[in-house]
């Protein structure tokens, strides 16, 4: 457990703070979905200039919150311009990371869309007719799932926030942003590979400095995907990490999808589970690295807690309840730690007739004299991924690398400019390959069949 933090004032983006402060004032929580609604649509703004919002409300707001508790201290920049690393100062002078990394995958989804596109003329000469927003608002409407909107006899009166700032957030093809956010200062399952076990678990951030990393963010860049893979195991952060995803995922605040968020850990079971309940839609993450217990408590010492069979029933319950697919990240450790082709045949029978999505991360270099492990030979990325793809029909990437030379990579976020100073976290990126980011885990959508005229 990290140190016990008194933190004043507190963050507008706390919406369980907010809610407290509104009932304790008499004021109606109603308006509470509409100010965030103003705030986010109108960057720049207060609460004070909020339409209609009660005085009493205001008045309350005034005395304990603030629209920012934590500093944007400076932003790196990677040299092929694709990855920006945000430094984060909080309140009471502890320091976090947070990683964009943006992508552009119009090619992967070229090849369908123009087959869609003959197919249209085709059967219907007119269907150009229809024009790209008339195309847009169909693909919104097949992508969405049930259980997407929330429920709120006044939702009609609020607008997607993050779509009227001019991105139209479902559509799949095109230039798109990930944010890789921290729930945590240090982390205490001390994974052998990651720098951010070096630091120990110092503190948990509230639900407020989580979201304005995203508020951080969205002045650079037009966020579709958010990814819990910076600093901290989120599932031990639990009560602010659910409450940050609500406000991400709701249609009168941020607006993302909710199968847009992923939330990666080593797995805390019996959170594992209460996720299945709490953030329905939301992506899992499963970080294993090691196909046997024996070896996965070498690497992950909170496997020793959370034994794998234990674990794998967990992820079993957890698919039977939500039916999703799990993300699976296998950090590759060279030269033989766990990415021989022995350990490959021993993870796909580990994982054969499971619905997962193995992610390949090829160990990259992290400036820690305490962490000694080397790249993957040469090729052995490639001989792991077709073991498991063909000889047990396991899905399988290999990420690609964002952000090395910033230490904004797998595994290099680290905190260099004071205060707390340590090492940083596994975070997003590693290895080459065809993989470029989550959104490009799931295979290109088949092209709609024409519609009847």
């Amino acid at each position: 457990m990290g140190k016990r933090r008194v933190l004043s004032p507190n963050s507008i983006w706390d919406a369980a703070a907010v809610e407290e402060a509104f009932r304790a004032a008499g004021a109606n929580t109603r308006h509470i979905p509409r100010m965030y609604n103003h705030l986010i649509r109108h960057p720049g703004t207060t609460w004070r200039d909020v339409p209609d919002l009660p005085k009493a409300a205001v008045a309350a707001l005034d005395a304990g919150f603030a629209m920012h508790t934590t500093r944007l201290l400076g932003a790196q920049r990677s040299s092929d311009g694709e990855t920006t690393k945000l430094l984060v100062k909080l309140q009471d002078g502890l320091q976090v990371e947070a990683v964009i990394m943006e992508y552009d995958n119009t090619d992967r989804y070229a090849a369908a869309e123009a087959e869609q596109e003959q197919r249209d003329q085709q059967h219907d000469p007119q269907v150009q007719s229809l024009g790209a927003a008339g195309q847009q608002d169909q693909q919104r409407t097949q992508q969405e799932q049930p259980g997407e909107q929330q429920a709120g006899s006044d939702e009609d009166d609020f607008h997607d926030a993050m779509s009227s700032l001019g991105e139209v957030y479902s559509l799949q093809g095109g230039r798109r942003a990930t944010l890789c956010v921290s729930s945590e200062v240090g982390c205490a399952m001390g994974c052998t590979f990651c720098a951010t076990g070096t630091m120990g678990m110092i503190a948990d951030l509230t639900a407020g400095e989580i979201v304005e990393q995203l508020v951080h963010a969205s002045s650079a860049a037009r966020i579709r995907n958010i990814v819990f893979m910076g600093m901290g195991e989120p599932l031990n952060n639990y009560d602010a990490v659910k409450s940050a995803v609500t406000m991400m995922t709701d249609p009168r605040a941020f607006g993302l999808r909710r199968k847009k968020v992923t939330v990666s850990t080593v797995g805390v079971v019996p959170r594992l589970l209460q996720m299945a309940d709490d953030m329905p839609g939301v992506s899992l993450a499963l970080s294993l690295h090691a196909p046997t217990q024996e070896l996965r408590q070498t690497i992950v010492p909170s496997a020793k807690a959370f034994k794998l069979d234990r674990l794998m029933g967990a992820v079993d319950e957890y698919q039977r309840r939500t039916r999703q697919s799990v993300f699976v990240e296998y950090v590759m450790l060279g030269p033989d730690v766990n990415c021989t082709e022995e350990h490959a045949h021993q993870l796909g029978a580990l994982l054969r007739g499971r619905d997962v999505l193995v992610n390949l991360i090829p160990w990259n270099p992290i400036l820690s004299p305490s962490i000694s492990f080397n790249a993957p030979a040469e090729g052995a990325t490639a001989a792991f991924h077709r073991i498991l793809r063909h000889e047990y029909g396991v899905n399988c990437t290999i990420r690609q690398e964002k952000g090395q030379d910033i230490s904004g990579a797998c595994g290099q976020l680290v905190l260099e400019h004071g205060g707390r100073s340590g090492a940083g976290q596994p975070s997003c990126g590693g290895g080459k390959g065809s993989l470029r980011d989550v959104e490009d885990l799931l295979p290109p959508p088949a092209a709609p069949m024409a519609t009847a005229r």
